[in-house]
């Protein structure tokens, strides 16, 4: 028995709380070993950084990222957060991790060495291969140029602001952040250039337009009386194909068409629609992303507990914190604040593994094309490079989960005065609630449709812009005239948005900044 315990101890990686760099080496190396040989992950060379609370909240402060320009509210979310972590009315994460190549990953000096374990297996293996395969970031990011980027960006904004003053370069990235949600491609792939060259295509830029002028902005003669409403709307036709529209990413057209912004203020307006494009990909995968790194980690603390490389107090710490992580409110409780993607994230991997070594029935008629195929790796692995949030549960949730998890769909229809459960988890209702959750994270459908559809080149120049109202849910009206201020403000003429009715085709609502500032 003494002998037992002593060759037990021999192969632990770390006994107690405390942490030092050779056993944070130590037990990364066994990490790595199981995450890429046991579990076949692909990932980015890691970095794994070391920093203080402050720090951290410094990272939340900046979106995450190592590099950034300055911005007031920055500040003003480092205040914020510092302010309820200092009152003790919120905690700080273990880690936050960076889709970069390498792959960085920040820990908190204050965790313990058992911490430490998790986060590493959660962040630099977890995370790490979610970013490095799924089609979503490879699509739209450079891991391998992203920080090179930032830091042209954040000294191209310093010169901005020794140039032209810090009002002005706060005024055009106050109205350019207002509008990261709008300033992103969806629906297609925007060319990617090379961030290293960045410095050199801003100058190329500022040069040709000093040297001409954009075409579309030259003087238009007066329309001659008695043109025919076909040569008028052979017109409209054409302005709209030479300017592409409708076009849904707000930024880029301004950034492209906008006839008052200089050369330095349209690359601002570049800056922030890359970083965030940048963001977007994560948008659409928080369950899948945090669901894969959660899985990720619960597995592989449990393989090294099994190899009798961790101890039961570790094993114990480890669990209860990831136990906090995967808790899901139930939708009575006053803790409830809407399905948590990381319980959804990790109940769904782990029932796909499930689903792939012991089927039912019921599995192989929900789920065929896996249904007992014994390669729960592999099904993971296409997964997560494969899909998106909406197209993932779509596919993979099973009625199985659907009981487990008590879930069911609320009608809210505006007409009533009361909710109506419209689906449960029983036979009737499976395919309404997976097909209701799938939707809950369709980006399409939970953020504004609002798209530029045409512009009067001919007269005032009003731009006009086109928002889809679905379900009969409008604009809230004090966010959408502040946020069409801030496009008037780079556009430099009146503009109007229209809401029109996804099924009907009809005018819900009509304003413009005239509107606005007259009500003001």
């Amino acid at each position: 028995m003494a002998k037992q315990t002593r060759k037990r101890k021999q192969s632990l990686l770390f006994e107690g709380p405390e942490w030092s760099f050779d056993t944070l080496s130590r037990t990364y190396d066994a990490i790595e070993e199981i995450a890429t040989q046991d579990l076949g992950l692909d990932v980015y060379p890691n970095q794994i950084e070391i920093i203080s609370a402050e720090q951290m909240l410094d990272a939340y402060s900046s979106i995450g990222m190592p590099l950034m320009y300055r911005h007031w509210s920055f500040g003003k979310h480092f205040v914020r957060e510092e302010q309820l972590y200092r009152k003790g009315a919120r905690g700080l994460a273990y880690e936050l991790v960076i889709n970069s190549n390498p792959c960085i990953s920040y820990h908190m000096e204050e965790n313990t060495m058992a911490m430490q374990a998790l986060v590493t297996a959660h962040a630099a293996f977890g995370h790490n291969h979610f970013f490095k395969n799924n089609y979503l970031f490879l699509q739209w990011t450079d891991a391998g140029a992203i920080l090179d980027y930032l830091e042209f960006a954040k000294g191209f904004i310093a010169k901005c602001e020794e140039r032209h003053g810090y009002a002005a370069v706060e005024e055009i990235l106050d109205a350019a952040h207002a509008l990261m949600d709008h300033g992103v491609f969806r629906y297609r792939r925007t060319p990617r250039g090379a961030p290293r060259k960045e410095e050199a295509r801003a100058q190329r830029r500022h040069e040709y337009e000093e040297r001409t002028f954009n075409d579309l902005w030259r003087t238009l003669p007066k329309p001659k009386d008695g043109v025919e409403a076909n040569d008028a709307e052979i017109e409209i036709a054409n302005r709209k194909k030479k300017l592409r529209l409708p076009e849904e990413n707000l930024l880029y057209f301004l950034e492209k068409n906008s006839p008052v912004l200089e050369s330095w203020q349209r690359e601002l307006l570049h800056i922030v629609r890359k970083i965030a494009q940048y963001f977007y990909p994560q948008k659409q995968t928080k369950v899948m992303n945090e669901g894969c790194a959660t899985f990720v980690h619960h597995y592989i603390v449990n393989a090294l507990y099994d190899q009798g490389r961790i101890t039961e107090g570790a094993m114990l710490e480890i669990l209860h914190s990831h136990s906090n992580v995967v808790f899901q409110p139930a939708f009575d409780d006053r803790r409830y604040g809407g399905i948590n993607p990381y319980a959804l994230g990790f109940e769904m991997m782990q029932d796909i593994r499930r689903v792939c070594t012991q089927p039912t029935e019921e599995d192989r008629e929900w789920l065929p094309e896996i249904a007992g195929n014994g390669d729960w790796r592999g099904t993971l692995r296409d997964a997560w490079a494969n899909h998106r949030d909406e197209s993932f549960i779509q596919q993979f949730l099973s009625p199985h989960l659907i009981r487990k998890m008590r879930l069911f769909v609320l009608s809210d229809n505006e007409k009533d005065d009361h909710y109506t459960v419209a689906s449960i988890h029983d036979e009737r209702g499976y395919e309404n609630v997976r097909r209701t959750i799938s939707r809950n994270y369709d980006l399409g459908t939970v953020e504004p449709n609002i798209q530029v559809v045409d512009l009067d080149l001919r007269g005032d120049r009003q731009l006009c812009l086109e928002h889809t109202v679905r379900d009969g849910i409008a604009l809230a009206e004090k966010g959408r005239d502040e946020v069409l201020k801030h496009i008037a403000r780079l556009w430099g003429y009146e503009v109007s948005l229209r809401g029109i009715d996804n099924l009907t085709g009809e005018t819900v609502y009509k304003t413009s900044t005239a509107e606005s500032e007259a009500a003001a």
